[in-house]
C-alpha cells in the first residue's frame, strides 16, 4: 500500500468509527524523541521520515505539522502523498489545536491512541477543544489496523550497567528519589520515561536504534518498585541485582491496570511532560505533578561518570581524527558518498574498546545537503564527494564509557571567500561559548549570545539552539538545560547551569541550496573561583578531534583566538 492507500483505509475505519479527526503524533508510549520501528505510525501513515512532527487526517484533508528543520525533507518525502506540509511557526499557519478547533464540527470527536500523546498534550486539547463540546476518544489505535505488517515490540536483550560505569548504585539512586517524594508528599511515583527508568535502576537495552535504551515503566514506592517490562529481556545478573533493590517484574502492559488500581489514599508523584495522556487518564488516586527527580540527578554527572566521559571522548576523538585525515585525502582517488563515509566513521569507532554502537544516526551531508540542519542520507539522496565543498558530519559514538556528540564541518579542496568567511565565523562563535566565565545562577540563555554574536555580526542565525545537554550512554538530548536566546517552555532547558552537566557548543551557519557549516564540541560546566561575587564557573572542553584549518581566515580572527585554536586540542 502506498500513503494515499493507506489513508483511504484509515478514513474507513473512522467513517466506521464515527470519527471526525485521527492524529498521529511522532512519539512512543514513554514521550521519546527517538522511537522504535514498531511506533513509526505517523512515518507510516504519511511517508515521512523525520524525527518531529504530527500528523492529522480528517475526512477530506490531511496535514503534517513539522518545523524549519525539515521543511526540505517533508516537501519531498510527502508528493504525492495527498498529505499538506502544514510549516509549524510560519506565518498564519494554526496550531495542531488551533486547526481541529476550527474545522472539527460541533460535537464531534477527535481520536488517537492516548499512549502516544503526552499529557500535557492531551489536556491541551481538551482545553481547546471543550468550547465546541468535541469528545476525545482516547483508546483507538487505528494505525495499527491498518498496519497489517507492523513491527513487533522490540525483544532484545538488556544489560546491567555496572556502577564502575554509572558511579552510583541503584539503591543510593532510589534513596534519593525517595527524599523527592517525601518532599511532595507522595507515597508513589510513576515513572514513564525510557532514559529515566533506566538510569534509576542502571539498566540499558537494546529497544531503540542507537539509543541503549529498555521498553519499560516503574512505579517506585517507599520499599520497592514495580517494573514493567518483558521479562524475556532480563538476564540472571538483572534478576539478581533488581532483588537487591527489592524490584517487583510486571508484564509490560500492566501498568495501565495496576495504576488504574491504586489505593484511594495514595498520592502519585508525576511529570506532566513525561508522561502519556492515556496512563494519565487511568490514575484515580490523588496527583502531585513535578519534574521526575531523576532528570536533573542523571543530568549532574558524578565524578566517575565524568572521567568515564573524557575516557570515552578521547576514543572517539581517535576515531574521528583518522576519519578526517581519510576524507581528507581519498575523495579525490576514490568514490566516497554521504552514506559510505558515514560507514567509514562507525567502523573507526568499532575499533575502540568499549564501543557499543553510534549515539544517534549519522548526518553526513554535502555541499547543499548541509544547508539542511538534520539532513540524514539515504540510498535515494545519497552523493558523492567532490572537489571544492564543504562535507558536513555530526556523528556520535556510544561507549560504556558514555555517549559522544560532536560536529565537524571539512573543506574539500579549494573553497571561495565566503565559505572561509563564514567558517572562521562559526569557528568563532563555538570557541566564544566554550571560554565563557559566569557566576553560579546562570542559565543557557543568559549565555548563547556569546555563540551568536560572531554569527548575528554577519546579519545571520542559526534559527535553532545552541547547544543541549548529553546523557551518560542514554538520550543524547538531555533536559534540563540547554543554550537558546529565548526560552521554548516544551524543550525543557530552562533550569540553571549546575556543576557536573555534559552540554554541546554547536553554533552554524545554513546557506539555502548552497553549504552548511556546524562546529560542535562538548564541555563540563565545572565549579571556578568562590570570592565575595559568588561562586564563579567555567566550562571544560572534552572534545578531542581537530578543527579544519583548511576553512579558517586569520584575517577574521583576533590574536587570543588564535592562541586558543593553536593549543586546541
Amino acid at each position: 500500500m502506498n500513503v494515499s492507500e493507506r489513508i483511504s483505509r484509515l478514513r474507513a475505519l473512522m467513517a466506521e468509527k464515527k470519527i471526525d479527526a485521527y492524529v498521529v503524533p511522532t512519539a512512543d508510549f514513554h514521550q521519546s524523541e527517538y522511537v522504535g520501528e514498531h511506533f513509526k505510525a505517523r512515518k507510516f501513515i504519511t511517508g515521512f521520515s523525520g524525527s518531529y512532527g504530527t500528523a492529522v487526517i480528517t475526512m477530506d484533508d490531511a496535514g503534517l505539522w513539522t518545523d524549519g528543520r525539515y521543511f526540505f525533507q517533508a516537501t519531498n518525502q510527502l508528493k504525492g502523498s495527498g498529505v499538506r506540509l502544514m510549516k509549524m511557526f510560519v506565518g498564519d499557519t494554526p496550531t495542531v489545536t488551533e486547526y481541529l478547533a476550527d474545522v472539527i464540527p460541533e460535537n464531534g470527536t477527535v481520536a488517537f491512541d492516548g499512549r502516544v500523546l503526552s499529557m500535557e498534550e492531551g489536556q491541551e486539547y481538551e482545553e481547546a477543544l471543550a468550547p465546541k463540546h468535541i469528545r476525545l476518544s482516547y483508546s483507538e489505535d487505528l494505525i495499527g489496523l491498518v498496519w497489517e505488517d507492523r513491527p513487533p515490540l522490540s525483544d532484545k536483550p538488556a544489560f546491567f550497567l555496572e556502577e564502575k560505569y554509572s558511579g552510583e548504585s541503584a539503591a543510593s539512586k532510589l534513596s534519593r528519589v525517595r527524599d523527592v517524594m517525601k518532599e511532595n508528599k507522595a507515597t508513589v511515583h510513576a515513572i514513564a520515561s525510557l532514559d529515566d527508568v533506566c538510569w534509576l535502576l542502571n539498566l540499558r537495552g537494546d529497544d531503540i536504534d542507537f539509543f541503549p535504551l529498555l521498553l519499560s515503566y516503574a512505579i517506585g514506592r517507599m520499599d520497592g518498585v514495580d517494573l514493567y517490562v518483558d521479562d524475556r529481556k532480563l538476564d540472571a545478573r538483572i534478576h539478581e541485582e533488581l532483588a537487591k533493590v527489592n524490584v517487583s517484574i510486571h508484564p509490560y502492559n500492566d501498568i495501565y491496570r495496576d495504576i488504574k488500581s491504586l489505593d484511594a489514599s495514595e498520592t502519585i508523584l508525576i511529570d506532566p511532560m513525561k508522561m502519556n495522556y492515556a496512563l494519565f487518564k487511568n490514575i484515580s488516586c490523588s496527583i502531585v505533578t513535578a519534574s521526575n527527580p531523576t532528570i536533573l540527578m542523571k543530568a549532574m554527572k558524578n565524578p566517575v561518570e565524568l572521567e568515564n566521559i573524557k575516557a570515552a571522548h578521547i576514543k572517539d576523538g581517535v576515531a574521528v581524527t583518522k576519519f578526517m585525515h581519510w576524507v581528507k585525502t581519498r575523495y579525490d582517488k576514490e568514490p566516497i558518498t554521504e552514506l559510505s563515509s558515514a560507514a567509514k566513521l562507525t567502523e573507526f569507532r568499532s575499533e575502540q574498546e568499549g564501543y557499543i554502537r553510534d549515539s544517534f544516526e549519522p548526518l553526513c551531508a554535502y555541499a547543499d545537503h548541509a544547508a539542511m540542519m538534520h539532513y540524514s542520507p539515504c540510498e535515494e539522496t545519497d552523493v558523492e564527494l567532490k572537489e571544492g565543498a564543504l562535507f558536513l558530519n555530526d556523528t556520535g559514538g556510544g561507549y560504556y564509557e558514555g555517549s559522544t556528540d560532536i560536529t565537524r564541518t571539512f573543506v574539500l579542496g579549494s573553497v571561495d571567500g565566503q565559505m572561509k568567511k563564514y567558517f572562521t565565523a562559526v569557528v568563532r562563535a563555538m570557541m566564544n561559548l566554550s571560554r565563557a566565565k559566569f557566576l553560579y545562577g546562570c542559565y543557557g540563555y543568559n549565555l548563547d549570545v556569546l555563540a551568536r554574536g560572531p554569527i548575528w555580526d554577519l546579519d545571520l542565525d542559526f534559527q535553532c539552539g545552541t547547544g543541549h545537554g548529553v546523557g551518560y550512554l542514554a538520550n543524547v538530548h538531555e533536559p534540563p538545560t540547554g543554550f537558546r536566546w529565548y526560552v521554548v517552555p516544551s524543550k525543557n532547558e530552562h533550569h540553571k547551569l549546575e556543576e557536573g552537566m555534559v552540554i554541546t557548543d554547536e553554533p552554524g551557519i545554513y546557506e539555502d541550496g548552497q553549504f552548511g557549516i556546524r562546529i560542535e564540541n562538548e564541555f563540563i560546566v565545572r565549579k571556578g573561583v568562590e570570592n565575595k561575587y559568588g561562586q564563579f564557573m567555567h566550562f571544560e572542553t572534552i572534545t578531542f578531534a581537530p578543527i579544519d584549518l583548511d576553512g579558517i581566515d586569520p584575517e577574521e580572527m583576533s590574536r587570543s583566538e588564535w592562541e586558543w585554536l593553536n593549543k586546541y586540542p
